[in-house]
C-alpha cells in the first residue's frame, strides 16, 4: 500500500503495531490508554457513520472543543470519508464561529459540549448548509430534543451499524481520497482582518511530518503530551504530521489548568510549548528559587553560573575545561536534574518552540539547565514547518537551518520566501488573497530575516511591524518585547514608535509574580487594577525597563511605558489564540494611552 493520504498512513501503523498505545487521555484523574486497533476502529465508525449521514466527497466538517481523541476520531473520521475538516477555536464567540461555518461551507457541526452547542443554536438559522450538530459529551443535554442534534455515541453506533451492512465500504471510501485533496482547512488568526482559510493536503501533511522528522529524529517509543488548540497547525505538527508518520503516544490533558500536573505524570519525551508556557516555567522558576531556604538558593544560583559559563562555550563550539565539565556535570546531579523531575522534564530529550519569536535569554537558561529548546519556524501556509534545528546542530538566535528538499530565498526588501511541499493550496474562496502570498509555488511569508553562511535562519520581525522612527531608524519591535517578556514580572509588552520621535510601550504585568511582589513588600491595593497603578509597582517595572535599555542601543531604548490595569484576551480581539498580540487592535483601543506618551 503507498502511503499517500492520511488514511492510509493511519491504516499502515494501525496494522502494524495495533496493540501500542497510540493515544492516552486523562479522564477523573485516571489515565487511559486508547490502543492503535481502537484508534483506528474510532475513526472507522465515525467515517462511516458521518458519510450514511450523507456527507459527501469534499464536503467540509467543522470541529469544535479542546484537545481530546474526540477531536482526532472527528477529524481523521471527516477525511476518510472523502471530506475536510475544519477547526474552530474553543474561544471563539459565536459571531466568529458563524463566519467560519458560514465561510467554509461546513455540513456538519462537531463540538465537545453543550456550552460549544449554544453557540451553534445561535447562528444555524442563518447557515442553511449546516444539516447536523454532533455532540460529544452530553451532560446538561440528556432531555433537549432537537431535530438536528445527534450524540457523538450515536453517530458511532450508526457508523458501527454500516459497517456490518457493508464491511468494504470504508475502504471503498478511503481509497476514493486523493494527495491533492483538502485534508484540512485553518482558519489564521487574524491579526490584520478577518480570519482567512487555509487549505492544506494530505500530501502537505505527509511531506511535513516525513521531513521534519528528518531533522529531529522520533520514534515510536517517544512520549508528547497534547495542550495547544488542535486546531492550530503547530499541535497539528504533533498530534497528526508526525504521530501518523512516526506512530508515537500522545497524551491529551485533563484540562488547560491541569498541563503542570500532567507533565510531572507523563513526563514527555518530547515537549512543545508557545514561547507564553516557556516564559511562565521560567518565572516560575526563578521566583520559586527566590523563597528557598537560603542553602538551596545558594546552590541553585552557583549551579546556573556554572551551567551558564559551560553552555555559552558549547554554543560558541569552544573547548570545554576539564574542571567546568565536572563542576556542570555535578551541579547538574545535585540542582538540575532534581529540578527538571520536579517540572516533569526528567525524560525531555527535544523542547520545541514555536507559533511565535521567543526570547533568546530563555532558550539559553534551559539550555543551562539541561532542557534543550529548539526554535523553529513555519507558518499555517507552509503546513507548520520550513525551518527547525535538530538536537546537535544548532544557534541560539536562529530558527534552524531548512527542511531538506526546501528551497528558500531572500526578497530585495528582506522577505522570505520559500517553496516545499508543504505549501498551501491557497485561500479557500479567497483566489486574490491567495495570488497576493503565492506565486510559481513560492511563498511570501511577510517575515524579514537573513540567512548566514551555514544556512540558518535569523528573522528580524514581520515585514508589517516594522517601526521606522522619526528619525529614519529601523527597529523591529518583537526583539525588545521579548527582552522585556524575559521578566518575570512582565507578561506581554507593545513596543510603539512608528514615525514617532522615541519608543515607548503598553505593558501588562504578570498578574500572580507581581502580587506575591506587591504582598512580600507590603504594598497596598485592592484589585488588579489599582496595584497597577501602585507607585511601588511603577518603579518595579521601570527598573525591568532600565535593565532591557542597558542591553540595546540608545536609539532603541524604551522612554516611557504604561502599565495595562488589565490582561489581554482573546475575546477583546486584543491577542489571538496562540497569545500573538494584534498591534492594530491595540493601536485603535488604546490610542489615548498611547497618545499620553507623548504628549508635550
Amino acid at each position: 500500500m503507498t502511503i499517500e493520504t492520511l488514511p492510509k498512513a493511519l491504516l499502515h501503523i494501525a496494522s502494524t503495531q495495533p496493540e501500542r498505545v497510540a493515544l492516552r487521555r486523562k479522564e477523573f484523574g485516571i489515565w487511559r490508554d486508547i490502543t492503535w486497533a481502537e484508534y483506528l476502529r474510532k475513526v472507522k465508525y465515525t467515517a462511516l457513520g458521518l458519510h450514511a449521514l450523507g456527507l459527501s466527497y469534499g464536503e467540509h466538517v467543522s470541529i469544535i472543543g479542546e484537545n481530546r481523541p474526540e477531536w482526532l476520531y472527528s477529524a481523521l473520521g471527516a477525511v476518510c470519508a472523502g471530506g475536510a475538516w475544519v477547526g474552530i477555536y474553543t474561544t471563539n464567540p459565536a459571531p466568529e464561529c458563524e463566519y467560519v461555518v458560514t465561510h467554509s461551507d461546513a455540513v456538519f457541526y462537531i463540538c465537545e459540549d453543550e456550552e460549544q452547542l449554544d453557540k451553534a443554536l445561535v447562528f444555524r438559522e442563518k447557515t442553511p448548509k449546516l444539516r447536523r450538530l454532533i455532540v460529544w459529551e452530553m451532560e446538561g443535554l440528556k432531555h433537549f430534543q432537537d431535530p438536528m442534534l445527534m450524540s457523538f455515541a450515536q453517530l458511532l453506533e450508526l457508523g458501527e451499524a454500516t459497517d456490518k451492512a457493508q464491511p468494504e465500504l470504508f475502504q471503498q471510501l478511503i481509497e476514493q481520497v486523493k494527495p491533492q485533496d483538502t485534508a484540512g482547512i485553518i482558519y489564521t488568526s487574524g491579526t490584520t482582518g478577518p480570519p482567512k482559510g487555509a487549505m492544506l493536503s494530505h500530501e502537505n501533511y505527509l511531506w511535513v511530518g516525513q521531513a521534519a522528522r528528518q531533522v529531529m529524529y522520533t520514534t515510536r517509543d517517544d512520549e508528547t503530551i497534547s495542550f495547544l488548540p488542535l486546531n492550530h497547525v503547530y499541535e497539528q505538527i504533533f498530534d497528526i504530521m508526525f504521530h501518523l508518520t512516526v506512530g508515537h503516544t500522545v497524551n491529551f490533558t485533563e484540562s488547560t489548568d491541569t498541563v503542570m500536573a500532567d507533565m510531572r505524570d507523563v513526563s514527555p519525551t518530547v515537549f512543545h510549548a508557545v514561547p507564553r508556557i516557556w516564559e511562565k516555567y521560567y518565572s516560575a522558576i526563578v521566583l520559586k528559587m527566590a523563597d528557598a531556604t537560603w542553602i538551596k538558593r545558594t546552590l541553585y544560583n552557583m549551579a546556573i553560573k556554572i551551567g551558564t559559563q559551560y553552555n555559552n562555550k558549547a554554543l560558541a563550539k569552544q573547548s570545554i575545561p576539564v574542571h567546568l565539565t565536572l563542576a556542570y556535570h555535578l551541579f547538574y546531579f545535585v540542582v538540575f536534574r532534581k529540578l527538571k523531575k520536579r517540572l516533569g522534564f526528567d525524560r525531555i530529550r527535544f523542547g520545541g518552540s514555536g507559533a511565535a519569536p521567543i526570547s533568546h535569554e530563555i532558550l539559553k537558561f534551559f539550555q543551562s539547565i539541561g532542557i534543550p529548546i529548539r526554535e523553529g519556524y513555519g507558518m499555517t501556509e507552509t503546513t507548520g514547518v520550513t525551518h527547525m534545528s535538530d538536537e546537535r546542530n544548532f544557534k541560539v538566535g536562529t530558527v534552524g537551518r531548512a527542511l531538506p528538499e526546501t528551497e528558500v530565498r531572500i526578497a530585495e526588501d528582506g522577505e522570505i520566501v520559500v517553496r516545499h511541499k508543504g505549501i498551501f493550496k491557497g485561500y479557500y474562496k479567497d483566489p486574490e488573497k491567495t495570488a497576493e502570498v503565492l506565486n510559481d509555488g513560492w511563498l511570501h511569508t511577510g517575515d524579514v530575516g537573513e540567512i548566514d553562511d551555514e544556512g540558518y535562519l535569523k528573522l528580524t520581525d514581520r515585514k508589517k511591524d516594522l517601526i521606522i522612527t522619526a528619525g529614519g531608524k529601523n527597529i523591529a519591535p518583537q526583539f525588545l518585547e521579548n527582552l522585556l517578556k524575559f521578566s518575570p514580572y512582565i507578561n506581554d509588552a507593545v513596543v510603539i514608535g512608528d514615525r514617532r520621535k522615541y519608543l515607548t510601550a503598553i505593558i501588562v504585568i504578570d498578574e500572580e509574580n507581581v502580587t506575591k511582589y506587591a504582598q512580600d513588600q507590603k504594598v497596598q491595593f485592592t484589585t488588579f487594577a489599582t496595584m497597577t497603578k501602585a507607585p511601588e509597582i511603577v518603579d518595579l517595572i521601570q527598573q525591568e525597563v532600565d535593565k532591557v535599555n542597558r542591553q540595546v542601543a540608545r536609539v532603541e531604548n524604551i522612554r516611557k511605558f504604561r502599565i495595562l490595569d488589565k490582561k489581554l484576551y482573546t475575546e477583546d480581539g486584543e491577542v489571538t489564540p496562540t497569545m500573538k498580540v494584534k498591534r492594530k487592535s491595540i493601536n485603535e483601543q488604546y490610542k489615548d494611552l498611547i497618545e499620553s506618551m507623548y504628549a508635550a
